[in-house]
């Protein structure tokens, strides 16, 4: 069942729309059942449609050279916009003087705010006070919870009868959530019973019903939440295959994520998803990227599961280059390679269904 919408969103990604950095709106204009997406604000490409700038596919969703003109749109439209969402996660993911301008600005026009910075602006007197005061809610997804709501790791996920999937990368922003979001809209449309877990605040923005911050949790406590959170997908919906979003990279220098997702979520298999053309760790260079043969080994080392497939991801590949690349990969590794955004996931859902069956004995038709 597809959850109801927050409500009408302005996505605010000024000065990063098409770059790493703006890959929070990104996402939101791809798909997102918890907003309706409205407009999104970066002046550097104002004019032109959201989704023709991002990958060739005009989305109805126009580009607006500030907030201002993304209110009045929005008016225009008869869509009166009722959120502003920061679709910006730059490296540190922090409040600048130019997004706080826009931030009281959108306070002012009596929109509510979702924000996964790691500024929290319901801890800023100025903003928090404004927003009392205009009667709209500040949700600062990156906030951890309260101790009180956390869940430490007990071993419950030995119950999961789900086969369970993790997407993990090469490396951070590498497209592990967009092809986790892939297998699981194949999956369903094949008739399986598939959930995603998300593991940071743009899965959530996108209305995964099952996910957590991961780096937002206090260290002791981010095993315990994602057992718990895989756990409580399974419990309530026993679908066929768990699908748990990857974050970072195991040898990315500054985010080092997925040794918990590998410890907690137990897997089955993982898919790894990798970039052929990267040559080094995002945003850090001078940190050459660990060739693919050492990541699988290290994830098969750490988790004792097979790496089942390679997703791969074409940035700086043209689309020759790319099933070229495919073959090459597949040659080198073993493994099957699939670019889901260039060829769809029905290659990538024939695999994992294929995993399921091992796992249940049966085939959905």
């Amino acid at each position: 069942m597809t959850p109801a919408a927050d409500g009408n969103a302005i996505v605010y990604c000024e000065g990063h729309y098409g770059t790493p950095n703006g890959k929070t709106a990104h996402a939101l204009v791809w798909r997102t059942t918890r907003y309706k997406v409205l407009s999104v604000v970066d002046s550097l490409l104002a004019g032109r449609d959201a989704g023709q700038a991002l990958d060739g596919r005009p989305r109805g969703i126009p580009l607006c050279a500030d907030l201002s003109q993304a209110i009045a749109v929005a008016e225009r439209a008869g869509t009166p916009a009722t959120h502003l969402v920061i679709g910006l996660a730059p490296d540190g993911v922090r409040l600048s003087t130019a997004l706080r301008r826009d931030v009281v600005k959108a306070l002012q026009s009596g929109l509510h705010v979702d924000s996964g910075l790691h500024d929290f602006l319901s801890e800023d007197a100025q903003i928090s006070a404004l927003a009392k005061r205009r009667g709209v809610r500040i949700r600062d997804v990156r906030k951890p919870p309260l101790r009180n709501r956390l869940h430490f790791f007990s071993g419950k996920i030995e119950q999961v009868q789900s086969l369970k999937v993790a997407l993990l990368g090469t490396d951070s922003a590498i497209g592990k959530r967009t092809t986790a979001w892939f297998l699981v809209d194949g999956l369903v449309q094949a008739g399986f019973g598939a959930e995603l877990i998300g593991t940071g605040q743009t899965a959530w923005m996108q209305g995964a019903r099952y996910s957590l911050v991961l780096d937002s949790l206090v260290n002791d406590f981010v095993t315990g939440e994602i057992e718990h959170e895989v756990w409580s997908a399974w419990n309530d919906l026993n679908p066929e295959v768990i699908v748990i979003e990857g974050q970072g990279s195991l040898m990315n220098p500054a985010f080092a994520g997925g040794f918990e997702i590998l410890a907690a979520g137990r897997p089955d298999i993982v898919i790894l998803q990798h970039a052929p053309a990267r040559k080094e760790y995002d945003g850090f260079p001078g940190y050459p990227l660990h060739p693919l043969a050492t990541q699988i080994q290290a994830v098969e080392l750490i988790s004792g599961k097979p790496v089942a497939a390679v997703a791969i991801n074409h940035e700086g590949l043209g689309k020759q280059e790319t099933a070229e690349t495919c073959r090459q990969v597949s040659q080198e590794t073993g493994l099957p390679a699939f670019d889901v955004l260039e060829d769809g996931a029905d290659g990538l859902v024939e695999l994992v269904s294929d995993w399921v069956t091992r796992k249940h004995g049966a085939v959905v038709v």
